[in-house]
């Protein structure tokens, strides 16, 4: 399994999306456009993407479900250190979101 070895994130208010951030894996590969979205049953992570036409399409994401939720967990647990929010450690990073929420298609 990797290891992220750091995160940043970079909070402001464009919509629902809620912050920018970028990870570091093995301290040798970063993949930045990560972005927080707040859709409706709370803060999801969107894989960075490229519009394709009339869609937007995901440039790198992680292939299974153990490496999406490890890499949710992490950018969330940062993102609510860096704006102050209550933080609950048992809290489910994934969480299943229509394409219809997605600020940017599915």
């Amino acid at each position: 399994m990797i290891e992220i070895t750091e995160v940043k994130v970079y909070p402001g208010d464009w919509g629902k999306t809620k912050a920018m951030a970028s990870i570091t894996i093995d301290n040798v590969f970063v993949v930045t456009g990560l972005k927080i979205i707040e859709g409706m049953k709370g803060y999801f992570v969107a894989m960075p993407s490229r519009k394709s036409g009339d869609e937007y399409k995901d440039i790198c994401f992680p292939i299974t479900k153990e490496a999406r939720e490890y890499i949710e967990a992490a950018v969330l647990t940062k993102f609510k250190e860096s704006v102050n929010l209550d933080y609950d450690a048992d809290y489910d990073a994934v969480v299943d979101v229509a394409d219809e929420e997605l600020p940017f298609g599915g």
